[in-house]
């Protein structure tokens, strides 16, 4: 089913008729749509339902592996817990955070890092460039 196949059929196309539902079963009804994962559900639950669901993609992983924040082998939902079990649950910091490591992940946590010039290169880092 696509995505807007689901919306149409389950919604009737409104937008008010997603307010009422728990963010979990939503969550779970993306991820039924067919095409869509973890990250595009996150990203549509967070920028276009403003729900509280923390955002992980490659640059996420990049950062918070190189930075000793979880292990290389994390996996995505360990990731998103991480910020989730660490922030507070709100959709503007969530959402700030995400476009934060985002920009540091393509100007300077490049798959070959940029670490003398990152904002973040006092903390403690590894450089393993072929993990990423």
């Amino acid at each position: 089913m696509s995505f807007l196949k689901w919306f149409f059929e389950d919604y009737n196309g409104r937008l008010e008729d997603l307010e009422g539902v728990n963010t979990y079963q939503l969550r779970a009804e993306l991820l039924s749509v067919k095409g869509i994962g973890p990250e595009t559900a996150d990203s549509i639950l967070l920028y276009a339902f403003d729900r509280s669901v923390f955002v992980v993609d490659a640059y996420t992983a990049r950062v918070a592996t190189r930075h000793h924040l979880i292990e290389p082998d994390a996996a995505y939902e360990q990731l998103q817990d991480l910020f989730q079990s660490n922030l507070p649950q709100d959709v503007r910091l969530f959402n700030e955070y995400h476009a934060l490591l985002v920009r540091l992940g393509k100007e300077f946590c490049k798959p070959r890092p940029k670490c003398p010039a990152c904002p973040l290169q006092r903390l403690p880092h590894i450089i393993d460039a072929e993990d990423f």
